[in-house]
């Protein structure tokens, strides 16, 4: 089986509820290179962005999951 879905990240972002965070993930970039140019001590990137990469892994699980449960309700009215 093999399901496409033609949809813009935009479309993706507004049809699953999620904030648009466009203005707020430039100003924490601005705010790594601001880091990054003076040269901070002790500035470490991966440590900041940790807490970001685990909720990202957490959303897409819960992504997946949904999906899997819609796949499965679907499947049972068919029957």
């Amino acid at each position: 089986m093999k399901i496409s879905i033609d949809i813009t990240p935009e479309e993706m972002r507004k049809l699953m509820g999620w904030p648009d965070v466009q203005g707020l993930q430039e100003e924490m970039i601005n705010k790594i290179r601001e880091q990054m140019n003076a040269g901070a001590e002790g500035y470490d990137p991966l440590s900041l962005m940790q807490p970001f990469f685990a909720q990202s892994a957490s959303s897409m699980e819960s992504f997946q999951k949904m999906i899997t449960n819609m796949m499965s309700a679907y499947g049972k009215k068919s029957d």
